[in-house]
């Protein structure tokens, strides 16, 4: 617990002044936003939305894995998304090198061998991006013409930059 002490600290000072109890699992305003894990990447800031009104799915990279289309489909169906909004972002390090080298940067990092999972690296961000992108549109579980835009996340500007 010791490691974590700063965080239950602040969790706290957060429930002191907690307002929220009053939010459901339903995306108040439609809305799921596929988007990295870098901390650098504030989802619901970067769109002018709060707690509660969407759903967002992160992981490396922002790519459409079989684990976001099976969270759309639960999200879609029971939890209120109608439009979907797929933000990776500049500088990730998932567009820097082929899936070889950060396997290889891995190992040298830390001795493990990672050859086994699929990093899922893109040289071409926007390429990558459509393909995502078509992946939601022709899921066959989840609803007919349910809306998606791509857009990129500029960590510099704090521009998202739609490409679809």
């Amino acid at each position: 617990m010791e490691n974590f002490a700063d965080l239950l600290k602040s969790n706290e000072d957060y429930v002191s002044t907690f307002t929220k109890e009053d939010l459901t699992g339903f995306a108040k305003k439609g809305l799921a936003i596929v988007t990295c894990m870098d901390s650098r990447i504030d989802p619901l800031r970067i769109v002018g939305m709060h707690a509660g009104d969407a759903k967002i799915l992160r992981n490396a990279g922002a790519r459409v894995t079989e684990d976001v289309l099976r969270t759309l489909v639960l999200a879609t169906h029971l939890l209120g998304v109608k439009r979907v909004l797929v933000m990776p972002h500049t500088d990730c390090r998932m567009a820097s090198a082929e899936e070889s080298e950060i396997h290889q940067q891995i190992k040298e990092a830390s001795g493990v061998d990672t050859r086994g999972i699929e990093i899922r690296t893109v040289r071409d961000q926007n390429k990558a991006l459509f393909q995502d992108i078509q992946r939601i549109e022709s899921y066959p579980l989840l609803p007919q013409g349910i809306q998606v835009m791509g857009a990129i996340y500029d960590v510099k500007t704090g521009r998202i930059n739609p490409i679809n």
